[in-house]
């Protein structure tokens, strides 16, 4: 069973749309910056065939209906700002987990809450998820500040989740149910 099907979502400022093959050059811009996956599950990227075989993933979970992976344009410009995915999805618990990378150029403007709030929207009324489920390093405050924002909960902390490129980091459970953000 699909849990999910490729989407397109406009807002206010921005487009999300399915990822391509060809944007593989964006993405191993944003994958390489240190910054911009200082608080991911992988090193940043040295070449740019991890990049391909990171999208080739990102495109098989996607045809699976296992995940929505959403490329973030800006609607007047159509320049790719980042990606915002729901993944990892759980047909019969009718949950998934929210991700998003954003270039660092775009930081702080706010996209990043317009684009997750679109597909978490979308997760809940067309998706039919009754549960969205947020993984954080506890040290990316952004990150915590952005998913708080949207309403999830802290749930659990968990020390010693991840080793990523020789360190271990700790994980900050959240979660967003749909009751929470659709009260009757």
């Amino acid at each position: 069973m699909n849990m999910f099907e490729p989407v397109i979502v406009d807002t206010k400022r921005l487009r999300l749309r399915p990822l391509r093959t060809e944007d593989v050059s964006i993405f191993f811009d944003m994958w390489s910056d240190p910054e911009a996956v200082r608080y991911f599950s992988f090193p940043p990227m040295q070449d740019i065939e991890q990049a391909h075989a990171r999208i080739a993933e990102k495109l098989q979970s996607s045809s699976d209906g296992n995940s929505v992976i959403c490329v973030v344009e800006s609607r007047d410009t159509g320049e790719v700002l980042g990606d915002c995915a729901l993944f990892n999805g759980v047909p019969h618990s009718k949950r998934a987990d929210i991700g998003y990378c954003l270039g660092r150029k775009h930081w702080g403007k706010g996209y990043m809450a317009e684009a997750a709030d679109a597909l978490i929207e979308h997760g809940f009324k067309r998706a039919g998820l009754r549960r969205i489920e947020a993984d954080i390093d506890p040290r990316n405050l952004p990150s915590i500040q952005l998913i708080e924002r949207l309403g999830f909960k802290r749930e659990g902390y968990l020390r010693e989740r991840w080793m990523i490129g020789g360190e271990v980091a700790d994980t900050v459970l959240y979660g967003l149910i749909h009751s929470d953000r659709y009260q009757s």
